[in-house]
C-alpha cells in the first residue's frame, strides 16, 4: 500500500514536471475588473501584448465589469490555477476588502501574488468651461453648501470613491458621490456639466485636459507629475495629502511555484522594455516589479489595514 502510494505521488510529480516544462502550450487568459477603455484596461493591453511575446503564446485580455472589480475576483479566485488564467488587480481590490465586511473570496489567501505592475496617482478634474477654477475654489464651495458639490468615481468601493472621502475627511468638507460602473460614463457626465468634478487617472483625464475641455485641479501624488506638470499637487493646498494607486498581476491560489517563478520572471522583463516603460508612462504609472510574490502580498495586505483606517475616519459603514 506504502509503495503504491509513493508510486502515485511520483506519477503526479512527473505529471507536474511535463506541464510546467511544456507550459504554456495555448493562450493565457488576463483577466481585469473595468469596463474597456479605462485605465484597469489599457494597462492591461500593455502588458498582454508585451507578455505574450515573452511567453511565445498570446495573452488576451478579457473585461468582466461589475462590483468594483470582485466579480472578476470572484471568478478568478476559483479558476483553475494552472497559469492559463491570470488577474490584473487593480488599488480598488484592497479598497473593496477594506469596504466589504465579506466578500465572495478571501481578498489576500485565495490568490498567487505575482508581481505589481505600477504605481500611480489620480487626477481632480473639472468641466474646462466650468464654474471650479481650482481645487481651493472647489473646497470653498463644499464648505459654503455641504453635500451639494458632486464627484463621480468608478463604482462604489473603488479607489477613486474613497479618495473622494479621504479629500472631505482631510478638508473637513463634505461632497455627493455620484458613483458609475465604470466606462467613459464619469468623464462624459462631468464634461456634459451633470457632475462637478471626477477623480481618475491620467489615462482618463489627460487626452480630454490636452484638448481643453477638462480642467485638472490637482493630481494626488506628493509632488507634480511629469505627465501633467502645471497641476499642483492636493498637497499644496491640504499639507502631506496622497493617494497613490497601483496595479498588478495575481493568479489563482495554488499555482505551482514554478509556474509562478515564471510567469513573474516574464513580468519583470515586461517592465523592464522600455516601449513599455513609455507606455505606462503615458497613463501616469512608474513600473513597479515586485521581487516576489511575498513582497507583492505583503504590499497588498498593508494596502487593505490603509483603506481600512479611511473607511473608520470617514464614517464609511462597511457593506
Amino acid at each position: 500500500m506504502l509503495q503504491r502510494a509513493r508510486t502515485l505521488v511520483a506519477i503526479a510529480a512527473l505529471l507536474t514536471s511535463a506541464a510546467v516544462a511544456a507550459f504554456p502550450d495555448k493562450p493565457i487568459t488576463l483577466v481585469q475588473g473595468f469596463a474597456a477603455g479605462g485605465n484597469a484596461d489599457t494597462i492591461a493591453r500593455i502588458v498582454a501584448e508585451a507578455l505574450g511575446k515573452q511567453l511565445g503564446q498570446p495573452v488576451l485580455v478579457d473585461a468582466r465589469s461589475g462590483a468594483g472589480g470582485n466579480i472578476a475576483s470572484g471568478q478568478v479566485a476559483k479558476a483553475a490555477a494552472d497559469g492559463y488564467t491570470l488577474i490584473l488587480l487593480t488599488g480598488g481590490h484592497a479598497v473593496s476588502a477594506a469596504m466589504h465586511r465579506k466578500l465572495a473570496f478571501d481578498p489576500i489567501e485565495d490568490f498567487e501574488w505575482l508581481s505589481l505592475v505600477s504605481k500611480f496617482p489620480f487626477v481632480i478634474a473639472s468641466r474646462a468651461d466650468g464654474p471650479i477654477t481650482s481645487l481651493a475654489e472647489l473646497l470653498a464651495m463644499a464648505r459654503k453648501a455641504p453635500g451639494t458639490v458632486s464627484y463621480s468615481s468608478v463604482g462604489i468601493g473603488s479607489t477613486q470613491h474613497l479618495s473622494g472621502e479621504l479629500l472631505q475627511s482631510a478638508a473637513g468638507i463634505r461632497l455627493l458621490h455620484i458613483p458609475y460602473r465604470g466606462g467613459a460614463a464619469p468623464l462624459q457626465d462631468v464634461l456634459g456639466g451633470r457632475v462637478d468634478v471626477m477623480f481618475d487617472s491620467v489615462t482618463v483625464t489627460r487626452a480630454q485636459a490636452e484638448a481643453g475641455r477638462l480642467r485638472p485641479l490637482a493630481v494626488t501624488s506628493a509632488a507634480r507629475i511629469p505627465q501633467l506638470p502645471a497641476v499642483p499637487p492636493v498637497a499644496d493646498t491640504i499639507p502631506r495629502f496622497e493617494v497613490m494607486s497601483w496595479t498588478g498581476i495575481a493568479a489563482p491560489k495554488g499555482l505551482p511555484e514554478p509556474l509562478a517563478q515564471q510567469l513573474r520572471s516574464a513580468i519583470v522583463r515586461v517592465l523592464a522594455d522600455p516601449a513599455v516603460v513609455r507606455q505606462l508612462d503615458a497613463t501616469g504609472g512608474v513600473p513597479s516589479p515586485s521581487a516576489s510574490g511575498a513582497e507583492m502580498k505583503a504590499f497588498v495586505r498593508g494596502q487593505v489595514e490603509q483603506w481600512k483606517k479611511v473607511v473608520v475616519d470617514a464614517g464609511i459603514t462597511p457593506q
